[in-house]
């Protein structure tokens, strides 16, 4: 794992994301750069009111996380590496579910003008799960913001990144599937997730545990 300087942890809400990247770090003795969705004021009255409160909900998460891997950019190569909860090269695909005529436009300038400082991650793990465990996940964490979610946004979302992966090749990308990989409570299943990731050879694969 000691190839990995900048490792990515990506999926839908509730795919496990954030709890891998924990679990990841200290594996590789990393610095854990996680997004910070309490912080967004903005978040728990875009569940309830998707329309109004697309924009800024969007354009407050665009600018925490460009800010976050701006020291990124100029890597120390003998510092620590870097294990992060999220991918800047795939925001524009919440904008385009909840966003349209001016507001996506205005979106789209402004990340347009922020990509370029975004670094490229060594290697992408992409959390897959279906609609109904992901809604499962979400209620059972019980996080305030998150009240207003529908388990019909979560299908949208679910299917709007695996088309993004489907198509995404900046980076090489292990896709994994969640449904039955317990790697918060089975020690085992973290283990067999580590060998896998240690064992990639090329750039797109995939991990399905039965």
């Amino acid at each position: 794992m000691d190839k990995f300087r900048y490792l990515v942890v990506e999926g839908p809400i509730g795919a496990g994301k954030t709890t891998l990247a924990k679990r990841l770090a200290p594996r590789l003795s990393a610095e854990l750069l996680l997004e910070q969705p309490s912080e967004n004021p903005f978040l728990g009255r875009f569940y309830q009111d998707m329309a109004r409160f697309a924009l800024p909900a969007q354009l407050f998460f665009l600018f925490q996380r460009a800010r976050m891997i701006e020291p990124l950019v100029q890597p120390d190569m003998f510092g620590k590496p870097t294990v992060a909860d999220f991918l800047l090269d795939k925001d524009p695909l919440f904008a385009r579910i909840t966003l349209s005529g001016d507001e996506l436009a205005l979106y789209q300038k402004i990340y347009e003008a922020l990509r370029p400082r975004a670094p490229v991650p060594d290697l992408v793990i992409y959390l897959q799960a279906q609609p109904g465990t992901l809604m499962e996940r979400v209620r059972r964490r019980r996080a305030g913001y998150e009240r207003g979610i529908s388990e019909e946004y979560l299908a949208v979302l679910a299917e709007s990144y695996a088309r993004f992966f489907y198509h995404y090749s900046g980076a090489p990308v292990l896709i994994v599937n969640s449904e039955n990989l317990n790697f918060v409570e089975r020690d085992a299943d973290f283990e067999l997730l580590v060998s896998r990731v240690r064992g990639m050879k090329s750039r797109r694969e995939f991990f399905n545990l039965g």
